[in-house]
């Protein structure tokens, strides 16, 4: 009864041959019917007159020309293009210092004196100096004795060689003598001339015209030109001195500000203290190296004709000036 069922239910071959075949018609049909529904629509044809229809518009809207550029507004001559504060300097400071190791017997000045050129400042010991030049002159007096006691006996020599009572060989002894005690004598000269050099050196005298920033040292004070190391070394400078007609602003410049600043640039300088006093100055100096922790340059103005109003130390507004 099984079986008879099992073939009761059983598709024979040829039907599912029948049914593959009308599932395929059926799909080619749908396909066709989509396909008539895509040609009458005709989407495509929209999106192209849409197209057309936009750049036709573009095409007759007048074009609008093209805005031009603002351009740069560069600095005029004589235009502020940088203001920057700094401190006015000495150009330079000079430290007067011996040239050996001496003690100082007096000092001529005090600080904010003002000193001339060659002007004797400082005087040093010179006991050891002139006794030194007395006894070189004791050995010069000597040595010229011994001169002319050689040209006597050269002389007596001469007379008695030109009566052949004297032998050749003696005769260049005496002259050699004469010779040697001459050389001796020259010898003497230079020392001497040695030793007043020693001597002019304990006189100190001011290299410049200009005023006394600093006494670096006392009366009976041990000077001398090399430091021993650590601070209770003697002292290696007497006086520092400065021309008050030859100052700077120092001024660190921002490394984005470096492009408005050039070399002979002019500045004009106004003293914090007083600002209604305007003097006139250029770049004088632009370091070679950058100080890279803080990302500036340092920039040194000259100033032209300072005056008493300016003073070291103090700071200062300095005005860049376009070219």
């Amino acid at each position: 009864m099984d079986a008879a069922k099992l073939q009761s239910i059983q598709i024979s071959e040829a039907q599912r041959r029948r049914s593959q075949g009308a599932f395929w018609w059926i799909l080619l049909l749908v396909l066709g019917a989509t396909g008539s529904a895509l040609y009458v629509a005709k989407p495509w044809a929209k999106d192209a007159r849409a197209l057309a229809n936009a750049e036709a518009t573009a095409a007759a809207q007048p074009t609008q020309p093209a805005l031009p550029a603002k351009p740069k507004q560069d600095a005029k001559p004589g235009d502020v293009v940088l203001t920057v504060s700094g401190y006015i300097v000495n150009r330079e400071r000079i430290e007067v210092s011996p040239r050996v190791m001496n003690q100082v017997r007096w000092i001529g000045v005090k600080k904010g004196d003002t000193v001339k050129k060659d002007q004797v400042v400082v005087q040093l010991d010179d006991s050891e100096q002139k006794a030194r030049i007395a006894e070189i002159e004791g050995q010069m007096a000597v040595a010229r004795v011994a001169i002319e006691r050689a040209k006597v006996g050269f002389e007596r020599v001469k007379r008695l060689r030109a009566t052949q009572n004297e032998t050749a060989e003696r005769e260049d002894e005496a002259r050699l003598a004469v010779a040697s005690a001459e050389a001796q004598l020259q010898q003497l000269d230079g020392s001497r001339a040695t030793a007043q050099v020693f001597l002019d050196w304990t006189v100190i005298k001011s290299p410049i015209d200009g005023v006394v920033l600093e006494k670096l040292a006392d009366p009976g004070e041990l000077v001398t030109p090399q430091s021993f190391g650590g601070g209770k070394g003697p002292s290696t400078a007497l006086l520092a001195l400065a021309d008050p007609n030859d100052l700077q602003v120092e001024i660190d410049i921002n490394e984005n500000d470096l492009p408005k600043i050039a070399l002979k640039q002019r500045c004009r300088i106004s003293p914090e203290a007083y600002l209604d006093k305007v003097y006139q100055g250029y770049v004088a100096e632009i370091a070679p190296e950058a100080n890279r922790q803080k990302g500036t340059l340092q920039i040194k103005v000259q100033i032209e004709n300072p005056d008493h109003f300016l003073t070291p130390e103090l700071s200062a507004k300095v005005d860049f000036v376009a070219r």
